[in-house]
C-alpha cells in the first residue's frame, strides 16, 4: 500500500483508542493521545501498466481506487509508570502492520505485531494449465497466447511476541517469538532434454517426436516458519555474559509437485509433435520442494575488561540442525527420510586495546567447526540401468578466520589504520563412495590472506577525507580430479586434462585489489558534501585458460544537502557503478559481460505559510547490461552459425522514473489534509522472457510476458484528526 506518512513521524489515532480501551484502562490524570488517518488514492491506469508499481504494494490491479486508514495510539500512566504505544498502518490494505508496545520502563516491556506483505509477479503468464497452483498441474498444450491469464502472488503473515524483564540490576531476561506463514505460488518449472548415452530409450528430438521440454508448473507454496529467541543477560563490574537459545522450525505443507504430462507438446519452431514416452516417463517424475527442517543453538556471549584501556570479547557455541521430512517414494536403497543432521561448533575471541593515548589495537579469531552428519547412502546410479552406484557426499568443513589490526594518531590532523587478515576453509576429505561426474575438479583447502591500510586526515575545520587500500590473495591445495567413477585423485596443475576445463571461482587462485577515497566537506552551516569512489579487480588464475578470467568494479557516489532558508531545503544525489566479467568457454563463447548502472535523484523541503509544507522527488534510474561475445579459436561452425545469425546476446536495460510531490495543509491545531501525487515511468526489456516483442514459448504453449513499457499516476488525499 502506499504510505503518505512515511516521510514523517507515523501520525497518532483515535481508532486506536478504541481497539486499546479494552485492554488498558483509562487515567483522567494520565491523557492519551491519538490520531486518525484516512482518505482515497485514485490511479490513472489499470492491469499491466501498474505491474511494476504494484510488485509490493499489496493493492489489485485491477482496481483504480484504494482506500487508507492509519492509526497511532500513546499513553503514558503517570500513577503506575506504564508506558503504551500502538501504531496501525494501512489497515485497509494487503500489507496492513500493527504494533504495540507495552512497558514500564525499568522493569519490563512486552511487544507486539503483526504484519503482512504481499508480492505481485510482475510479469503475466497465459497457459493452458489446469490445477495451476496446486501440487498436482496438469499440462494441456495450447498455441500461443491462447491460454488464460494468471496473476501469481505469494502473500506473508508474520506474528511476532516479546517479553523483557529486568529480574535485577544485574540480569534482564529477553525472550522473543515470531511466526510467519507464506501462501500463493510463484514462477517455477522443470525441463529435461533426453541423454540417450545416459538412457538409450529415451531418444531425442526427431520430424515425428518431442525429446526435450520445457515447462513453466508455477510452485504451490502453503508453508510456516517460526523463530523462538532467548536472551539471559547478567552483568559483574568487569565482566557482562549471557546465554541464548534460538530456534528455527520450518514447515512445509506440500511436500513435492506432481505435474501430470501427456499428449503432444511443441518443438522449438512451433510445431505440436507426440511426446516420446521415455520422455513422458521423466517429465511425470515428482519434483521435491522445501523439505521440513528445524535447528537449535546456544551460545554464550559476553566481554571482560581487563583494564580500563583493555577489554576482551568472546563468543561459545553450539548448534544442530536437522532434516529429516519423509521422501515422496523411498529411495532405490529402501530409504525413506534423508535424515540430514549437521552439527556446528563455533568458538570466537576478540581483544581490544590501548596501550598509549595515540596507539589502539585489536585482534580477533573465530574458529567453526560444521559437522555434517548426515547418513552415506546409495541413491544414485551413473545411467539408467547402469552398474556404477555412488553415494551422497559429506559436506564437512572446518573454517578458521583471525584479523589484526593497529590504529596510529599522528597528530590531530592525522590518523593511520594497517591490518592483516587471514581466512583457512578446509572442506574435508571427499567421500569415497560418491561422484562428481560433470565436475571439473574441487579443492579441499583454500587459504586467503589480506592486507589493508587506510590513512585518514582533517584537512580543515569543516572538509576530512580518508584513503583506503587493500589486497587479498587465495590460494590452495592440489585440484582433486574426477576418477570416472567412485572417489577423486589429486592431480598437479599441470595435468593436460584440466587444460580446457572449467573450475569454480570460489576455489580457484585469486588476487583481489581494492582502492576507496572519502571525502566529507561542509563549507558552512548550510551546505554539506559527501563523496565517495571505490574500484576493484579480482583476476582468477586455474590450471585451464578457459572458465572466469577476471572482473572489475568501480562505483562513484555524491550526496549532497543544502538549506535555502530555514523553511526551505535541498538535497540530492548522483550514483554510478560498473562491474564486468571476462570468461571464456572451450570450443564456445568468449564473453565480456558488463553492467552499468547510473542514478540520481532531487528533493526539497518547504514551509511557504505557517500552516502549509510542501516537498517532493525526481529521481532516476538507469541500469544497462552488455554482452559483448566472441568465438574461441577452437569453437565449431555450429556456434559459428548461431553467432553470425543471432549477433549474440542483446542488451537488457532497465530505466525508472519517479515523481513524489506531497502537500500538508494544517486546518486547525487538531486537523490537517494531505495530498500525495506520484508518476512513474518505468522501460525494461529482458530477452529471458522476450525478444523483439516474440515471447519464449514453453513446450505447452506457456508464455510470460511483461510490459516494456509502463507509466502509472496516483494521487492521494488524507484527512488527519488528531485528539488530545
Amino acid at each position: 500500500m502506499i504510505r503518505p506518512h512515511s516521510m514523517f513521524t507515523f501520525q497518532r489515532t483515535a481508532l486506536a483508542l478504541a481497539a486499546c480501551a479494552a485492554l488498558f484502562p483509562a487515567h483522567a490524570q494520565s491523557p492519551a493521545e491519538t490520531t486518525l488517518s484516512g482518505g482515497l488514492g485514485v490511479f490513472n491506469e489499470k492491469g499491466a501498466e501498474r505491474a511494476l508499481f504494484n510488485q509490493y504494494r499489496g493493492i489489485d490491479k485491477d482496481n483504480s481506487v484504494a482506500a487508507m486508514l492509519d492509526i497511532d495510539y500513546s499513553l503514558r500512566q503517570g500513577e503506575t509508570g506504564d508506558w503504551v504505544d500502538f501504531q496501525g498502518y494501512d489497515l485497509l490494505g494487503d500489507t496492513r502492520e500493527l504494533n504495540l508496545v507495552w512497558k514500564k520502563p525499568g522493569d519490563w516491556k512486552l511487544t507486539a505485531e503483526y504484519g503482512g506483505l504481499v508480492r505481485n509477479e510482475p510479469n503475466q503468464v497465459n497457459t493452458g494449465l489446469l490445477n495451476l497452483g496446486s501440487t498436482t498441474p496438469v499440462v494441456v498444450a495450447l498455441p500461443a497466447g491462447t491460454g488464460a491469464n494468471v496473476d501469481l502472488q505469494t502473500k506473508r503473515t508474520k506474528l511476532g511476541v516479546g517479553y523483557t524483564k529486568i529480574i535485577s540490576p544485574r540480569m534482564q531476561l529477553v525472550v522473543d517469538l515470531k511466526t510467519e506463514k507464506k501462501e500463493g505460488s510463484r514462477l517455477f518449472g522443470m525441463g529435461f532434454n533426453c541423454a540417450t548415452a545416459l538412457d538409450p530409450a529415451c531418444l531425442g528430438s526427431t520430424a515425428t517426436s518431442i525429446g526435450w521440454a520445457s515447462l513453466m508448473l508455477p510452485e504451490p507454496i502453503d508453508a510456516n516458519h517460526s523463530q523462538l529467541e532467548a536472551r539471559l543477560s547478567y552483568a559483574l563490574e568487569k565482566l557482562r555474559f549471557s546465554v541464548g537459545y534460538y530456534g528455527s522450525f520450518y514447515r512445509n505443507a506440500n511436500t513435492s509437485l506432481n505435474p501430470s504430462v501427456s499428449g503432444s507438446l511443441y518443438d522449438p519452431v512451433g510445431t505440436l509433435l507426440p511426446a516420446s514416452a521415455s520422455l513422458l516417463g521423466y517429465l511425470n517424475q515428482s519434483v521435491a520442494l522445501s523439505p521440513d527442517n528445524q535447528a537449535h543453538q546456544l551460545d554464550l556471549s559476553g566481554n571482560y575488561d581487563f583494564t580500563d584501556k583493555t577489554r576482551a570479547n568472546f563468543k561459545l557455541a553450539y548448534s544442530t540442525a536437522s532434516q529429516d521430512d519423509g521422501f515422496s517414494s523411498p529411495s532405490r536403497t529402501g530409504l525413506t527420510s534423508l535424515g540430514g543432521q549437521v552439527d556446528t561448533k563455533l568458538a570466537q575471541f576478540g581483544i581490544t586495546s590501548r596501550p598509549m593515548p595515540k596507539l589502539s589495537l585489536l585482534a580477533n579469531v573465530r574458529y567453526q567447526d560444521k559437522d555434517d552428519k548426515t547418513p552415506i547412502a546409495y541413491y544414485n546410479l551413473d545411467s539408467v540401468g547402469g552398474s556404477l552406484a555412488y553415494t551422497n557426499r559429506s559436506l564437512s568443513n572446518r573454517k578458521t578466520a583471525a584479523k589484526m589490526q593497529a590504529g596510529w594518531q599522528f597528530n590531530p590532523d592525522y590518523r593511520g589504520t594497517v591490518g592483516v587478515d587471514h581466512e583457512a576453509i578446509d572442506r574435508g576429505e571427499f567421500t569415497a563412495t560418491s561422484a562428481i561426474a560433470g565436475t571439473s575438479a574441487l579443492r579441499q583447502e583454500t587459504n586467503e590472506t589480506t592486507v589493508r591500510a587506510e590513512l585518514r586526515r582533517r584537512m580543515s575545520e569543516n572538509m576530512s577525507g580518508a584513503i583506503s587500500l587493500s589486497s587479498s590473495e587465495r590460494d590452495g591445495s592440489g585440484w582433486l580430479k574426477d576418477n570416472a567413477g567412485l572417489g577423486v585423485t589429486e592431480v598437479s596443475a599441470n595435468d593436460p586434462s584440466l587444460a580446457t576445463a572449467v573450475f569454480m571461482p570460489t576455489l580457484a587462485d585469486r588476487q583481489r585489489d581494492k582502492v576507496k577515497l572519502q571525502a566529507d566537506w561542509t563549507p558552512n552551516k548550510d551546505l554539506s558534501l559527501q563523496f565517495s569512489a571505490e574500484a576493484g579487480t579480482d583476476k582468477y588464475n586455474t590450471p585451464s585458460v578457459y572458465g572466469l578470467h577476471d572482473t572489475r568494479m568501480n562505483q562513484l557516489n555524491l550526496d549532497w544537502a543544502y538549506a535555502l532558508s530555514s523553511k526551505w531545503a535541498l538535497n540530492g544525489y548522483v550514483s554510478r557503478g560498473l562491474q564486468t566479467f571476462n570468461q571464456t568457454r572451450d570450443a564456445g563463447y568468449v564473453m565480456s559481460f558488463e553492467n552499468t548502472s547510473a542514478s540520481i535523484g532531487l528533493g526539497f523541503t518547504g514551509k511557504p505559510t505557517s500552516q502549509l509544507q510542501v516537498g517532493g522527488t525526481l529521481s532516476y534510474v538507469n541500469d544497462t547490461s552488455e554482452y559483448t561475445q566472441g568465438l574461441d579459436s577452437s569453437a565449431g561452425a555450429y556456434s559459428a552459425a548461431s553467432l553470425a545469425a543471432s549477433g549474440g546476446l542483446p542488451d537488457i536495460t532497465f530505466r525508472q522514473t519517479a515523481l513524489k510531490l506531497f502537500g500538508s495543509y494544517a486546518l486547525d491545531k487538531k486537523s490537517a489534509v494531505r495530498v500525495d501525487l506520484i508518476h512513474q515511468k518505468s522501460s525494461y526489456n529482458d530477452w529471458a522472457w522476450s525478444y523483439n516483442g516474440v515471447p519464449y514459448r514453453y513446450s505447452d504453449g506457456t508464455t510470460v510476458t511483461q510490459n516494456a513499457d509502463q507509466s502509472v499516476s496516483y494521487i492521494g488525499v488524507t484527512y488527519i484528526y488528531e485528539l488530545k
